[in-house]
């Protein structure tokens, strides 16, 4: 097979609420399936885990600057930031802004039934792609279409 017929496995950040709560951390890990099956990478695919310590993000020992450094490394070096956003979080607002602002695609998955409310900042950012669900198997449809025009 010829170089150039190999295609690079995509890299696809997930980006969902730790610290501001997990009250929607059930939709988590099938989102980073269907990222999967779409045949992307998930470098924050961590962030799925049940025990989870809120605040650390995995490890009860890391600084808050440990955090920061390793998530926005992450975000840079993917093609893409996947992010659920029912929950608000300031940390996934923080990692949208940063992917905007590297040029990068953001897909905001929002659970249109949690009786919140998704800010403004990222309803009317014509650089995010809100795609509200009403059941989380509907979001595969939107996660396959974001990477395959990454391909």
């Amino acid at each position: 097979m010829d170089k150039r017929e190999v295609q690079e496995v995509k890299k696809i950040y997930f980006a969902c609420s730790i610290a501001g709560g997990r009250d929607h951390s059930h939709v988590y890990k099938d989102i980073i399936k269907y990222i999967k099956a779409a045949g992307a990478e998930v470098v924050s695919e961590l962030f799925a885990g049940k025990d989870l310590q809120a605040q650390s993000g995995t490890n009860p020992e890391w600084t808050s600057r440990e955090i920061w450094q390793r998530d926005t490394n992450w975000v840079s070096e993917a093609a893409a930031v996947i992010a659920e956003v029912t929950q608000p979080s300031l940390g996934v607002g923080y990692e949208i802004a940063k992917a905007e602002g590297l040029g990068k695609p953001v897909l905001a998955l929002f659970y249109s039934g949690s009786g919140k409310r998704l800010s403004p900042m990222i309803a009317g950012n014509p650089s995010v792609k809100v795609f509200e669900y009403t059941d989380v198997s509907q979001t595969q449809k939107a996660i396959a279409n974001l990477i395959t025009k990454l391909n």
